[in-house]
């Protein structure tokens, strides 16, 4: 059986996305996976994450850009960055903001409600908060995202958040609480422990249901 299967906001946690695609047993070119921006912070050592995604592209994976990577983009245009004839940023230049598939949309930060997703602007599909978490209006997909850890939507630190037509899937790997893999076609959620920036050894599979 085909999945689809959904990560976001890994912020240099290469070792942890290794981790739950073996737990997963992900197989690429079967398994659909998205991978949903952020795999950076601004620190150079988080930076080989990106060319984890990468990888993981070239073998049949989709990713939208985040917030982090827009930011890479624009300090690599001013010469703070990556060097102008880097693999990485023609990777990004190259990387959409959103997919949509099977009546999902999957973007890094949602998207600005009463607007199709051709219109909404890379600020929003990137950065967007409130506007879109808390409207709580229905829409015609179900928007999977991150870039707003679900504590602060009001889930238990590492969980993920569900809201109507709204999966919210950063569960803090970036502030030491959890990095999160999500099977949404079977509806269960693979995550591994993030302290002090490094993966610990609590990671465990659980089930959840939509709101």
């Amino acid at each position: 059986m085909t999945r689809i299967l959904v990560i976001s906001d890994i912020h240099g946690q290469a070792a942890a996305l290794h981790s739950l695609l073996q737990m997963a047993e992900y197989a690429p070119g079967k398994d659909r996976l998205y991978l949903l921006g952020d795999f950076i912070n601004r620190e150079r050592e988080s930076w080989p994450a990106l060319r984890e995604a990468m990888a993981l592209v070239r073998e049949g994976a989709r990713a939208v850009l985040g917030n982090m990577e827009r930011w890479l983009l624009d300090a690599s245009g001013r010469g703070e960055g990556l060097p102008a004839d880097a693999e990485e940023l023609r990777f990004l230049n190259e990387t959409p903001l959103y997919w949509q598939e099977e009546g999902f949309l999957f973007a890094h930060a949602g998207i600005r409600p009463g607007l199709p997703p051709d219109k909404q602007s890379a600020a929003d599909l990137t950065e967007i908060r409130g506007e879109f978490w808390a409207d709580g209006g229905p829409l015609p997909y179900t928007v999977v995202f991150g870039h707003t850890p679900t504590f602060k939507l009001g889930a238990p630190a590492g969980e993920l958040w569900l809201g109507r037509d709204r999966i919210g899937i950063d569960t803090g790997a970036k502030h030491g609480c959890r990095l999160t893999l999500v099977d949404l076609t079977n509806r269960m959620a693979y995550s591994c422990g993030i302290k002090q920036g490094r993966q610990q050894s609590d990671c465990r599979l659980s089930s959840w249901e939509p709101k």
